[in-house]
């Protein structure tokens, strides 16, 4: 029997949604899909914490005329024609596919049922709102937000938070929420990772002398302000020389360093250029800090990097995949899921 009035619409509840967040791309490589894309994510408070009334004018007079044109080429060298999307967007939309066939697989238990599964990209599309809109509409009362990022950084991690609150400010019905914590030192993040290097040190015709552990960098101020994003790496790169046994070679380094600020270092494209006068001219390049392959490795690292390394006297390099959509991957992610929906499922 039914207490609501007889007037009263259909109402769809009781389900669990996950949102699995990357970083985002733009819809093209043209100027305007570039500047909007650029525009949405150097405006953001967390990435750029330079005061407004200096930055801005910067950014839209300066950065925002020249930038879109050079990234545009950038991306276009990586671009997924098939699909006609960056590369983070289809190893995105795979992971939560792949995830969705892991629980309707049973591995969640009978609760999975009550699961449904969705993307989004914190800049770009699909936007954050849109989804987490689409998941409340099938029912989704409980929302588990999944930032890709295992190791936490205000500007990335952090900001996917902000994204969620500031949808759930705009709904009259708001789903309780949850953000997942990071997962830098979770065992089944570094069992994946390590299982990795292993087969893509395999897979090379060369032994390499060094392995460079490439994080994305942040200003050296916003360690100073607290920040954890250096001890999570760091932590990070320790148990992976753990699980390997390959600690005396590995060296952890910084990327994707923007503006005259000073950022984390050792710096990677720096390092990467010293090595060979060290005698190090066979190198293998991994960045476990992106869970899916994206501009910043594919050809920041695996193009301009690997150039300066050979122009350096360098002879092998090898860049290494991310995890993506990989079965190590994908084990990784679930178990996150798992853990962070303990209570509701």
């Amino acid at each position: 029997m039914s207490f609501a009035p007889s007037h009263h619409p259909p109402v769809a509840h009781g389900k669990i949604g996950v949102l699995l967040v990357n970083l985002g791309t733009p819809e093209g490589t043209g100027y305007w899909p570039m500047r909007r894309y650029l525009a949405e994510f150097l405006s953001d408070r967390r990435v750029i914490e330079t005061p407004r009334p200096f930055w801005l004018p910067l950014l839209h007079l300066v950065i925002l005329m020249t930038r879109p044109a050079r990234k545009g080429k950038d991306y276009a060298a990586i671009w997924n024609r098939e699909r006609n999307e960056g590369p983070l967007k289809t190893v995105t939309r795979s992971q939560a596919e792949k995830l969705a066939q892991k629980i309707a697989s049973g591995e969640f238990g009978p609760a999975g049922e009550k699961i449904v599964v969705d993307w989004a990209m914190r800049y770009g599309l699909p936007s954050m709102a849109s989804r987490i809109a689409a998941l409340q509409v099938q029912g989704c009362d409980r929302l588990l937000v999944v930032p890709l990022y295992p190791q936490y950084c205000a500007a990335t991690s952090a900001t996917v938070a902000d994204r969620a609150f500031d949808a759930l400010k705009a709904m009259r019905w708001q789903p309780a929420l949850r953000i997942a914590a990071p997962f830098y030192d979770r065992p089944t993040y570094i069992g994946a990772v390590a299982a990795a290097l292993r087969q893509g040190l395999k897979r090379l015709d060369f032994t390499p002398d060094r392995i460079v552990v490439s994080w994305h960098g942040i200003p050296r101020d916003y360690f100073d302000k607290g920040d954890p994003y250096y001890c999570h790496c760091a932590k990070t790169t320790r148990l992976l020389g753990d699980a390997t046994g390959l600690s005396e070679k590995l060296l952890m380094t910084f990327q994707s360093r923007f503006g005259p600020k000073e950022w984390l270092k050792p710096y990677t494209i720096e390092t990467i250029k010293d090595l060979p006068a060290k005698g190090v001219k066979k190198i293998a390049v991994i960045a476990p800090g992106f869970f899916a392959d994206c501009l910043e490795t594919l050809e920041e690292l695996g193009v301009e990097n690997r150039r300066a390394f050979l122009e350096a006297g360098g002879e092998d390099f090898a860049l290494l995949p991310c995890l993506n959509d990989s079965a190590g991957g994908m084990d990784a992610i679930a178990d996150v899921v798992r853990t962070e929906l303990a209570g509701w499922i």
